[in-house]
């Protein structure tokens, strides 16, 4: 059992200043020819956890990234240690290795390789800012990589960057540590689900601060926790699982900055988004918009929070919007929509619906109530499996996002450039709160479906008639974010058509009963009829 640097205190303030001195000789007996020791408390806890993956963090001032320069100089053979931007990563180095480990004691620094050797020993410092720059590290096996501020990173970076966890010193440890604290913007919500069992509120089986989960891909490329290391069978194959887990750090586990009380009084300043999520280290705290953001994160928290896990009473299945993967890491993914609400996503791996017909077959049956089905097109993914839809009488639309759109903003003054735009704006007034009775929009609580929405930017563009809404083009976004909005594009596209309540004559009890057209199902018709 350890004890927080609270009770270390408690213990030592009634003995005498002979005590004291007796005290402090027996620990620097013990600890002399260590250059770091972590302070008692969560910094040990983090320091001898026996995770692959560990995250230490929570409120700042927690003593996180000393951690990962202690651990560096005192355990590690070949160390790397990222900040998302390189500048950041020297200011680090600077700070914490050369000023404070090694008191000022360059040797064995390299400055502009941002590495420090000595012997055998490695510690290497960088930035990956773009997505792309997570290739530098590819091929380069490192036993310890920590991830200094994990929000800021993408979560494709951490993914690639950790397949070079490894060392071929026999009786090396590896060992992953992510440092930071709460996600202030939506990009940096894949903490959340990535260490869910310990930050996510609403997760089935919540894990407590340092206890062990497994977790590995299974045959899908799902990640699913299981019992223990293993070895695992999957798809035929031994796979071994990687544990993880959570260990918070707080301000007052931390004597050097805790002691006079200056650092409190800077986080007890900040505004309350921040304050939230640096001083008090709360992980559903608000988070802020970026410049320019289209769709405001607080608009679609809110629509989450308006949902119930049944539709409406009385209320169809108005329509489908299905965005394709045809092979390759990207999900099919099919959003469901009744009037205002949202089912959860059905999300399919692209493995499994390499053809149209796959896809279709889905839609097929999933469809109810004569839902119109619009499905994305663009990049030539979708083509086959609309083709297969109307060729089955199914009520289908085709979605391409790269078109010119010919409509403009509810006020006129603008117009949008392509109907990608259009889409998301459309989404966008349907959950802005300041409208006639507020939003009725209500989507299923899902942190991927959340960035998603929240990740695209706009700008507006100056033309000979006005000014013109471009959204950030998909592929643009994608090498941004370093990964394709699949979830967020499929409810745009269910929320771009189909029936919605004040266009039906009468409301959706009397569309209901005059009846919804039957669909043909096609070859699965065929079968049942032999």
């Amino acid at each position: 059992m350890t004890i927080s640097f609270d009770d270390v205190l408690n213990r030592l303030s009634g003995l005498t200043p002979a005590q004291l001195a007796e005290v402090e000789k027996e620990v620097m007996s013990a600890t002399g020819d260590q250059l770091w020791i972590p302070n008692p408390g969560p910094q040990t806890d983090a320091y001898y956890c026996e995770a692959d993956e560990l995250f230490y963090g929570g409120q700042a001032g927690g003593g996180k990234s000393a951690l990962i320069n202690g651990l560096a100089v005192t355990s590690h053979e070949r160390s790397l240690l990222l900040r998302r931007v390189r500048a950041d990563a020297q200011k680090l180095a600077e700070a914490e290795l050369i000023g404070k480990l090694f008191d000022g004691n360059r040797t064995g620094w390299n400055g502009s390789d941002l590495i420090w050797r000595n012997g055998k020993q490695l510690i290497q410092f960088g930035g990956c800012e773009l997505e792309e720059d997570k290739q530098r590290y590819k091929g380069d096996p490192h036993d310890l990589i920590c991830f200094d501020e994990i929000t800021d990173f993408l979560k494709s970076q951490y993914e690639f960057i950790t397949i070079w966890n490894r060392s071929t010193t026999k009786g090396q440890r590896c060992r992953v540590v992510c440092t930071g604290n709460p996600p202030t913007s939506a990009s940096g919500l894949w903490v959340i689900q990535h260490w869910g069992a310990w930050l996510d509120p609403s997760h089935p089986n919540p894990a407590k601060p340092g206890e062990l989960r497994w977790y590995l891909r299974n045959e899908h490329g799902e990640e699913v926790e299981v019992e223990g290391r293993g070895p695992h069978l999957i798809g035929g194959f031994e796979v071994e699982a990687k544990s993880r887990t959570f260990i918070p750090a707080k301000l007052s586990d931390n004597p050097d900055l805790a002691a006079d009380g200056e650092y409190a009084r800077i986080l007890n300043n900040l505004p309350k988004e921040l304050r939230d999520a640096y001083r008090d280290g709360q992980f559903r705290a608000s988070l802020q918009d970026e410049p320019n953001q289209c769709i405001p994160t607080a608009w679609v928290q809110a629509a989450m929070a308006r949902w119930t896990s049944q539709p409406p009473v009385g209320v169809p299945m108005s329509s489908i919007g299905v965005d394709v993967a045809q092979g390759g890491s990207d999900n099919t993914v099919l959003a469901k929509r009744h009037d205002s609400w949202f089912a959860e996503l059905i999300k399919v791996p692209g493995k499994e619906t390499p053809g149209g017909t796959d896809v279709a077959g889905i839609v097929i049956a999933k469809r109810r109530d004569g839902a119109k089905v619009i499905i994305d097109i663009g990049g030539g993914w979708g083509g086959d499996a609309y083709a297969h839809l109307r060729e089955n009488g199914v009520d289908a639309v085709s979605y391409m996002g790269v078109k010119p759109s010919v409509r403009r903003t509810q006020d006129k003054k603008l117009k949008f450039y392509n109907v990608r735009t259009e889409a998301y704006w459309s989404l966008r007034d349907a959950l802005n709160p300041d409208q006639p009775g507020g939003s009725q929009i209500a989507l299923p609580p899902d942190q991927t479906l959340l960035s998603d929405l929240t990740a695209p930017s706009y700008e507006v563009k100056r033309s000979h008639d006005g000014g013109v809404i471009q959204l950030e083009p998909k592929e643009k976004l994608k090498d941004r974010i370093g990964r394709s909005t699949d979830d967020g594009d499929a409810v745009v596209m269910a929320w771009f058509d189909g029936e919605k309540q004040e266009h039906v004559r009468g409301g959706y009890k009397s569309r209901m009963q005059r009846g919804s057209p039957k669909v043909n199902l096609g070859h699965t018709s065929a079968k049942r009829k032999r």
